[in-house]
């Protein structure tokens, strides 16, 4: 069975209450916007009368005769909002990247930088940002056609990085990530206009259920979840150590967890996560003394590029937030 093309896929009749990608038959979720209104309202000071959005776009706009995933795989992707493939890198080209994050972790010269975030209570680096620019390495991962590949196919025009990063969480000191959908921060804080985005993570160290591996909710990238609180200034400098603003209601949480469950896709270093950009997403803290890392590329569509942000006074720093073909150096 092949998975439609955007120009393949019927046009959707919007109705009062469009419901067709609903989670939860039972709930309502409002339909197409009036022009000119923002799809994906966030950041809100009240909350709205239904629990979430509906999704405008499409999930996969690609063919499996257009790259490397099969049908089945991108129907897997469409139905789940993620894929998994165990073994995706192996042997000596897993090696020279785990030898690259040891190196790039203990560059004394990237820490107390911007771009390097270190843990809520300690000094271990949490996250190092834009590392396609900071290491030949993995700049050359980011364009490897397997990965820019399946993003083309999945995201049906040409991509670009808008966002690269390695994470990464120490034994027994690595905190948790609170559930939240990338695009809904993207959204509000980076300006992205609409859902052309996927998410591509390589496991770098064997994930395990007690290090605190990548916990996704199943079919959640099919709908909007409004947040409520005013984006604070600079909010990145407190969001990438604890993200209280920008994250779903618990209430929300429930009910789609409820029908959907959670997966967390775990197994040997060198497999490889895509997933949609709204996909509801978090993890718990590491509490073995295993470290548990990943690179982490996010290919953006180059038509999707960043406006003025939806929910924020001014966009996030560059090395957040790329545009297509720009240069980016740790002096910028």
């Amino acid at each position: 069975m092949s998975v439609q093309t955007s120009s393949d896929r019927p046009h959707h009749q919007a109705t009062p209450f469009d419901i067709v990608d609903s989670p939860d038959p039972q709930s309502r979720v409002r339909s197409a916007p009036r022009p000119g209104e923002d799809p994906y309202p966030t950041r809100l000071s009240e909350p709205l009368d239904l629990p979430w959005l509906s999704r405008h776009e499409p999930v996969v706009k690609g063919h499996d005769g257009e790259g490397p995933l099969s049908a089945a795989q991108l129907d897997a992707f469409e139905r789940q909002g993620f894929l998994f493939e165990p073994d995706f890198l192996t042997g000596d080209e897993l090696d020279e990247l785990r030898r690259e994050l040891k190196v790039l972790l203990e560059n004394d010269a990237y820490r107390g930088r911007d771009f390097s975030i270190t843990e809520p209570r300690g000094n271990e680096i949490r996250s190092l940002f834009a590392v396609h620019f900071l290491s030949k390495v993995f700049g050359r991962l980011t364009h490897d056609p397997r990965l820019t590949g399946r993003a083309r196919q999945i995201l049906g025009g040409e991509p670009y990085v808008h966002q690269s990063r390695i994470n990464y969480k120490p034994g027994f000191e690595g905190q948790g990530f609170n559930w939240h959908s990338d695009f809904e921060t993207w959204h509000a804080e980076d300006g992205m206009p609409a859902m052309h985005a996927v998410s591509a993570s390589i496991v770098l160290t064997d994930n395990h259920a007690f290090n605190g591996p990548l916990m996704l909710v199943p079919g959640s990238h099919r709908v909007f979840v409004p947040c409520l609180g005013e984006t604070p200034e600079d909010h990145h400098k407190q969001s990438l150590k604890t993200q209280e603003v920008g994250v779903p209601s618990r209430e929300a949480l429930r009910r789609l967890i409820d029908r959907h469950g959670i997966e967390a896709p775990t197994g040997a270093a060198g497999g490889l996560l895509l997933f949609d950009c709204n996909t509801l997403h978090g993890s718990n803290a590491n509490m073995s003394p295993d470290p548990r890392s990943n690179a982490f590329f996010v290919y953006n569509r180059r038509d999707n590029r960043c406006v003025e942000p939806f929910a924020a006074g001014k966009r996030r720093p560059r090395f957040l937030a790329h545009a297509p073909d720009e240069a980016w150096t740790p002096e910028d």
